[in-house]
């Protein structure tokens, strides 16, 4: 799909990296991917509401890679432990991250949404430690809170609010996630990839007919092209990249390469949509590029 991923190279199931670094080709890859999905989402929920298009996004993405493991005779999980971690991955990382993220993107900034949603890097460093024992250094940590520093920056003049708050909810849950997929190291990462986007899917359906109620979607030519790349490219492809290297290399070393998310969401905000780059969100965006350097 054009991101770099090659399933030949995919961990067999049962190894894991301790601490290598990730692959820069393929992170430059997840990188611009996810960062496209801002000004996608955007244009897309101008013929689709919030919920139903996050649904569908990832439906899409999950029918994508269930077909990849259908053709390659994936092995399945084998044991209820590795269904359910699965399952509460699908909801994690699919259904609270998509449904903040699409919210999010609705009442912000494209570029805000963009830097809010990806504080994940930031997040992640304690856990890593706690967890798996990735110790950062003194000078990780401080970076770490100059970071935090850059998003409160971007967040109060780009609208804060809800929309703010929903935003940093999707960085969360997607650092959660982060932390699971790391325990899911003996499994299949396409028939993972597969199967929690289409539990989040399913989850994200049943969360948009309560609060929206039945779809009504203008399946315009515009939709049609930002589903399929939202579902194709950044989601089935992306996240089966990224569920690569989280298990290959050190979790401080790959999330830190999502702070160039939102750089890509604030420059597409500015050259496509016509948003204002203010001097203190250009302040802010220079404050996490100069702790993504450091981290």
């Amino acid at each position: 799909v054009g991101i770099g991923v090659t399933l030949p190279v995919v961990p067999a199931p049962g190894t894991v990296a301790s601490a290598g670094r990730p692959r820069t080709g393929r992170m430059i890859g997840i990188t611009v991917a996810l960062g496209g999905c801002f000004l996608a989402i955007r244009w897309g929920l101008r013929d689709a509401s919030p919920l139903w298009f996050a649904a569908l996004r990832a439906g899409v993405a999950a029918a994508a890679l269930v077909a990849v493991a259908a053709v390659q005779r994936r092995p399945l999980p084998r044991s209820l432990r590795e269904w359910g971690e699965i399952a509460l991955l699908g909801l994690v990382n699919v259904s609270l991250v998509f449904a903040a993220m699409f919210l999010g993107v609705a009442g912000l900034a494209t570029g805000t949404a963009a830097v809010l949603s990806n504080a994940q890097p930031l997040l992640i460093l304690l856990p890593a430690w706690f967890l798996y024992g990735e110790k950062p250094s003194r000078r990780v940590v401080l970076a770490m809170l100059v970071g935090f520093t850059g998003l409160m920056i971007v967040a109060v003049p780009g609208g804060g609010g809800t929309g703010a708050m929903l935003a940093l909810t999707a960085a969360l849950a997607v650092t959660v996630g982060t932390l699971l997929v790391r325990r899911l190291h003996s499994s299949d990462v396409v028939v993972v990839s597969a199967v929690h986007l289409g539990i989040g899917a399913a989850a994200l359906v049943v969360l948009a007919l309560i609060w929206e109620g039945p779809a009504d979607i203008s399946w315009t030519p515009r939709f049609v092209a930002m589903l399929g790349y939202l579902g194709v490219i950044a989601t089935a492809g992306a996240t089966m990249a990224w569920f690569i290297e989280v298990q290959r290399a050190s979790l401080a070393s790959v999330t830190a390469w999502m702070l160039l998310v939102p750089v890509v969401g604030v420059v597409l905000g500015v050259l496509v949509l016509g948003e204002r780059l203010t001097g203190w969100t250009a302040a802010g965006v220079l404050i996490v590029l100069a702790s993504l350097v450091v981290v």
